[in-house]
């Protein structure tokens, strides 16, 4: 399969997803502005965001061994994603890596969370854009991951 082919593949596999997807009612705009709770809001913007993370094909890049790149922070791997080449060269820049070749793979953040994470051996979140003004992290817990995935769920 070539690089076009593959690339409408997985923006097709993103558009399922996200179509399959529940929509979050928002809060903000059932209530009248006075009582809107704060926290209700905040988990809101929390679930659209993992929502539009989920539906993304991100560029994921690659170690040694071709497989997806991890790094521990916090006790934790975390498999690092990147919205563009942008955020990925500004991360390689941070680290005093930016000469690098940065090999990488185009996955779809559902199948990160969804695929990926659970037949790991080892526990894993995901981060995006990190070293980014949008940065964000995905931790291995349910409603996140599946709960045999999660730190905080049911073991297999």
């Amino acid at each position: 399969m070539g690089f076009g082919e593959e690339w409408a593949q997985l923006k097709t596999e993103a558009a399922e997803r996200a179509a399959s997807m529940p929509k979050v009612p928002s809060v903000a705009r059932a209530l009248p502005a006075a009582e809107v709770d704060p926290v209700e809001q905040a988990r809101e913007a929390v679930l659209e965001r993992l929502a539009d993370f989920r539906s993304r094909v991100l560029l994921v890049p690659l170690d040694e061994r071709d497989g997806l790149w991890t790094a521990e922070f916090g006790g934790l791997d975390w498999i690092c994603a990147f919205s563009d080449e942008e955020a990925l060269a500004r991360f390689a820049e941070a680290r005093g890596d930016e000469g690098r070749e940065w090999p990488y793979r185009r996955v779809v953040g559902a199948r990160l969370l969804d695929e990926v994470v659970p037949v790991l051996d080892f526990p894993c979140g995901v981060a995006l854009n990190a070293a980014g003004p949008d940065g964000a992290v995905f931790p291995p817990v349910r409603g996140i991951v599946p709960d045999t995935a999660a730190l905080d769920g049911e073991a297999a």
